[in-house]
């Protein structure tokens, strides 16, 4: 059977999860959830994804991310295989770590962003032992979670540079940062004594999105407009939307600072500099999955293009340089 397209665009707020292949643990102690966070920082800002909060469990993970670009498929295909290789190799595994396709529903903003940062933040406290331990008890279990993005957006841990707390935050009352931050905290524990049983169900329903029956139709449309190849934008002011660029145009761009035809760098031999600069533009920029960036560059298969983001990284010349100077005098 055919997968359903995922539904996505520009300016679009996703709750994606993901956890590991039958249910087993994906991250065996704290340095590869280091590393995970790593690589979550590097690909939001190489995809420029939002990145709301995150919350990393022994064996499934939540992150609730906005995607101006409309690109969450590159971000997600990028962050899991990244995953995938170090966990396989520090733990001599092999196979698949995750478990199917992530689920990302869409998600309609304020109440119900509001609402759903708390569902996740929670997380910690609502499995294990302390699912029925005393209210203060998981106060003092959630103040200490060090793998969630909570403690840094009440006041307890530094706030992360590439993470945007200014969503969640500006819809908190008070005046300054420290304010909202002590009320957001109130809103958050407040989840302990009285759950929220309609969000707990949109979560483990796995359905298009969670929202209003307005939000939820509005969906549906463009689920339909999806599978027929016609997607609209959403109107949403609050949501930074930065389009996504066309191939042919970093392409064309790639070539010209190199002094190429455009269809001369599908031919061009993989281990020079221009194949790896590409691969940066055609997944960041232009939104393309490593499958998708593949068919533009001439290679085979997305590990391929996988290789080349590789070698942008570790290249003997200054790719970002080089990509930060067509950026610049193509607009891109």
């Amino acid at each position: 059977m055919a997968r359903k397209p995922r539904l996505t665009f520009e300016g679009a707020i996703h709750h994606v999860t993901f956890r590991g292949n039958g249910r087993k643990t994906i991250f065996r102690c704290d340095e590869e959830r280091s590393r995970f966070l790593e690589s979550l920082a590097e690909r939001a800002e190489r995809y420029r994804i939002r990145l709301y909060l995150y919350c990393l469990m022994t064996n499934h993970v939540h992150l609730l991310v906005e995607t101006p670009a409309g690109n969450l498929s590159a971000f997600m295909g990028s962050l899991l295989t990244s995953h995938a290789t170090y966990f396989n190799l520090r733990n001599r595994n092999s196979g698949h770590v995750t478990q199917g396709r992530y689920h990302s529903p869409l998600v309609e903003g304020d109440d119900y962003l509001l609402r759903l940062s708390r569902y996740i933040h929670l997380n910690p406290v609502f499995v294990g032992g302390l699912k029925h331990a005393p209210v203060a008890e998981r106060v003092k279990a959630l103040r200490a979670y060090r793998w969630s993005s909570y403690r840094s957006y009440v006041g307890l841990a530094p706030k992360t540079p590439w993470m945007d707390y200014e969503p969640l935050l500006a819809m908190m009352p008070g005046r300054g940062e420290r304010a909202r931050s002590r009320r957001l905290r109130d809103y958050v524990e407040t989840g302990l004594a009285q759950t929220d049983d309609e969000m707990e169900s949109w979560t483990k329903a796995k359905g298009l999105g969670i929202g209003s029956e307005a939000f939820m139709a509005e969906l549906w449309k463009r689920y339909d407009e999806c599978l027929s190849g016609r997607v609209k934008r959403e109107d949403v002011s609050f949501r930074k939307v930065a389009g996504t660029i066309a191939p042919e145009r970093i392409l064309a761009a790639v070539g010209k600072v190199f002094g190429i035809r455009p269809a001369d760098i599908r031919r061009r031999r993989i281990s020079d500099r221009i194949k790896p600069v590409a691969a940066v533009l055609l997944t960041t920029k232009g939104g393309l999955t490593q499958r998708e960036a593949a068919t533009q560059l001439g290679l085979q298969t997305g590990a391929a293009v996988c290789l080349q983001l590789k070698r942008a990284q570790t290249a003997n010349f200054d790719a970002a340089k080089i990509i930060k100077c067509i950026e610049q005098e193509f607009n891109i």
